[in-house]
């Protein structure tokens, strides 16, 4: 098991997530992006308009999505 903050992922909260593989904590952190959504956080609303501006180059995106990986993989484990 390793550990990512909402910050480290591209959020705005310290909420941490804990999983096996980045893709499980990825999920992760799509779900608590999604609950945020719901209520309205502002913080998180702005660090999603972000997400969505990177989400426009498909290659920014992919080289954000393999170097948060890396950063996870270079984790120690919990």
């Amino acid at each position: 098991m390793k550990t990512m903050s909402c910050k480290e992922l591209g959020g705005a909260c310290d909420k941490e997530f804990r999983a096996n593989s980045f893709e499980e904590i990825a999920e992760m952190s799509k779900e608590h992006g999604k609950e945020m959504f719901k209520i309205n956080d502002e913080a998180h609303l702005e660090a999603m308009n972000k997400m969505q501006e990177l989400m426009q180059k498909p290659e920014a995106m992919q080289e954000w999505f393999a170097n948060k990986k890396k950063e996870f993989e270079a984790l120690p484990a919990d």
